[in-house]
Order: C-alpha cells, then structure tokens, then sequence
C-alpha cells in the first residue's frame, strides 16, 4: 500500500488533506480515486490505513480507518555527517542511508572537499536531499524521514559533540595500521536508545590537522573492515553493520 507522510496540521478528527506534490503522484501516477487506500503517516502518531473521500487538483482528502503499529526505525539514533563529494555522491549517501535507518543527515565542507556550496546553491541542495530523504522513507517504509541539517563548518561540527553519546570517526588510515579499534569492539558499546555521531571525509580523506581536532575534541577513531572503502560506501558499511548487530543478532 503506497505511504505519504502528512504534517501534523493537515490533521484533524481522523480526518487528513494531502497536498503539494503528492497529490500529483496520487491522482496522475498511482491513479487512485474515491473510495482507494493509502496508509498516512502523522509526524507523532505514526502510519494509519486511509480511505480516500475526494481527489481535487490540489488536496487529496481521506478518512482513518485504522492506525498501525509498526516501527521500523534504528533502535539507535545515528547522524551521519558526510563531507561535501563530487556528482551526486552525496545523493546517494542521503537516499541508501534512510533506507538503512540513518536518523539525521549533517553536510558539512571538509578542507579536502572537492566540491563546493555557495549559499545559493546550498538552499537548492538541501531542498534537493530533502526531497531524496522523504520518498527513501516512503519506499523503505520508514515512520519519519531522517533531517537535513544545513550546511556546517568543519569547526561548527565540532560543537556538536555534546549533544551525543557517542562521536566516531570513520578513519581509512585505520583499516591500513596494525593496531585499531575494530567497529565490532565499538558495538559492544553503544546502547539502544543512543546518540551517534559518526564522520566521514572526502574522496581525498581527512587531513591530519582535522583527525587532529576531532579526536581532541572526543572523536573515537574506529575501523571499517581491512579494506578502503568510497567516500559514498563508508556511511552504507557503517549503518548495515550497526542494523545487524542491533536488529538482527539481538532478535
């Protein structure tokens, strides 16, 4: 059954308006008409199994028939901050992400970043992962689409250690040492119902001024297995191993 999620405001006595761009893939695409379900999801009260009263060209109204319980979201709270990446890099980390259960998305500008953001083109981008975010959360039939902070500093990012219980440094040159903290050993550690934080660099890596000031700042460098992974793939390893350990192993 196709899922939309609608703000709180276009709520009201089991009652819901569905508007913007939605309605277009309601009416045009998925050809639904009076009387077809859907399953509505309300920013606090989850998803809800809707039957459609009326379809205008602008508001696609529906009546709750009944509310659902599931909850496929990460038991951990993970934020994934992705430096700036050529192409559509930062697409796909955004998109495969939410469909791994990646709670928040932090852009920020590395000193090796090879792509740029002036503040016009930023309000375009994340308007952009927005909208990537919201239908990744709609296929992998999540119960919220993950935030897109703006875009950060190195040095804005860096306050924000206080505001998790756990900050992690995805490191390539770890994969290449002899001794390192393994990921598997960094599990063991996180609790469910934890803050993640968790950085990765750009395709030429982090220099060591910013490995420096991260883990002076509380950043634990870990291990993503022994081989170099893309700057597009490290955040897809991270959250794939952190779901099995957490929702796999412990079933």
């Amino acid at each position: 059954m196709q899922r939309y999620f609608v703000e709180g405001s276009s709520w009201e006595n089991e009652h819901l308006w569905i508007t913007g761009e939605d309605v277009h893939h309601i009416s045009r695409v998925m050809r639904m008409d009076k009387g077809d379900k859907l399953i509505g999801i309300h920013p606090e009260l989850g998803p809800a199994i809707c039957k459609i009263l009326e379809v205008t060209s602008n508001h696609v109204e529906c009546c709750v028939e009944e509310w659902l319980e599931e909850n496929r979201e990460l038991p951990v709270q993970v934020s994934i901050v992705q430096s700036l990446g050529k192409g559509d890099k930062l697409e796909q980390v955004v998109q495969k992400g939410t469909e791994l259960g990646a709670y928040s998305f932090i852009p920020y500008q590395a000193e090796r970043s090879v792509a740029k953001w002036d503040d016009k083109k930023t309000a375009k981008k994340i308007q952009r992962l927005q909208k990537i975010a919201k239908e990744a959360s709609e296929q992998s039939e999540r119960i919220r689409i993950p935030e897109i902070h703006s875009l950060l500093s190195f040095q804005e990012l860096i306050h924000l250690t206080n505001e998790y219980d756990w900050c992690i440094l995805a490191h390539a040159e770890e994969a290449r040492r002899k001794s390192f903290r393994p990921l598997a050993s960094m599990l063991e550690m996180i609790k469910p119902h934890h803050r993640v934080l968790v950085i990765f660099g750009p395709e030429g890596g982090f220099s060591e001024k910013e490995v420096s000031e991260l883990v002076n700042a509380g950043f634990l460098t870990v291990r993503l297995g022994p081989r170099i992974l893309r700057m597009e793939t490290a955040p897809l390893y991270f959250l794939s191993t952190l779901s099995y350990h957490f929702e796999e192993l412990r079933k």
